[in-house]
């Protein structure tokens, strides 16, 4: 069995080859059960997300221990297991934190694919953790015709050294303080936070802006508010991990600001070109995605063969 470090993880996985890989992933679906969750005594937790498809199982073990800041370990760890669907012989451990980081980017840009004006040419980060560099380097690399990338995060600090990052890797990128304008005046607007109210207005935005919300995973979180939401075509990852899960759909569908109907699509369906989020231009797209186990299965599978074929 193969062990992947999170450095060999980010290597085997270029943009434009694991989107392509995603999309034929979601076109071609696999098993993906909703995830297990299990109190492992105070606030410690263990989460279990099995995929698998004709050719490979996978699962990623997930630990959630808070105490772990007073031991110098971050508090949540991944580890992702791959064996094979015939035999069940272990084939691969994979760092799950590099994984999920770089699928999770992925499928946003897989969607931007379906969901973005095309020639889109100004970026703006909303959030500077650790998703949210992976975020910007998933969209630069994925839509040929970007210029600029601005960031914006609570701290001037953390913002600056964001951009200062990603600048660094040859993008135009610049941080900025003023969250209303720079929403006013980009195409993409990419939101990695863990916020539980509003950032994005609805009131800001411009014809043709393409939303794409990442970073709630929970009911009780927000990065847009209800007018976004109402304004906007919606496409998700899937139908039924972002209708229980999502707070920025949750909200707003129990508080009667839309209806189901205003989800148009799932990845599933615009990679089989089964449905059509945006019509026009001028139209407002909305990506909502809280993470499906088939993407950690696909980006496995896909670090796994590129060894494999890099080996021969």
């Amino acid at each position: 069995m193969r062990i992947f470090t999170a450095d060999e993880v980010h290597a085997a996985l270029p943009w434009t080859v694991l989107v392509e890989h995603l999309s034929k992933a979601f076109a071609a679906g696999a098993h993906a059960p909703v995830r297990h969750a299990h109190a492992l005594g105070g606030p410690d937790a263990l989460l279990l997300m099995p995929a698998w498809s004709d050719a490979v199982v996978g699962v990623k073990l997930v630990t959630v221990m808070p105490g772990n800041a007073t031991r110098g370990l971050a508090t949540v760890q991944a580890t992702y297991l791959l064996l094979d669907r015939a035999s069940g012989q272990p084939l691969a451990m994979l760092d799950g934190e590099a994984l999920t980081l770089r699928r999770t980017a992925a499928a946003s840009a897989l969607a931007a694919r379906y969901l973005a004006r095309p020639g889109a040419r100004c970026l703006l980060i909303v959030g500077t953790g650790q998703l949210a560099g992976w975020m910007a380097r998933a969209h630069h690399a994925t839509q040929p015709g970007l210029e600029r990338v601005l960031v914006w995060g609570r701290s001037p600090q953390a913002r600056a050294a964001l951009a200062e990052t990603l600048a660094r890797e040859s993008m135009a990128a610049t941080p900025c303080d003023d969250l209303e304008a720079a929403v006013r005046c980009v195409d993409i607007i990419s939101c990695a936070t863990t916020s539980t109210e509003p950032l994005v207005r609805g009131a800001w935005l411009q014809p043709g802006t393409h939303l794409d919300l990442v970073g709630g995973f929970k009911p009780d979180m927000r990065e847009v508010d209800d007018d976004a939401v109402a304004m906007a075509r919606i496409g998700v990852d899937t139908y039924a991990g972002a209708l229980s899960e999502a707070g920025d759909l949750v909200q707003p569908l129990r508080d009667g600001r839309i209806t189901r109907e205003h989800i148009v699509a799932e990845l599933a369906e615009l990679t089989r070109n089964e449905a059509v989020v945006r019509r026009s231009p001028d139209d407002i797209t909305l990506f909502k995605s809280v993470g499906t186990a088939l993407e950690d299965l696909a980006a496995a599978q896909l670090v796994w063969t590129q060894m494999q074929a890099a080996s021969r």
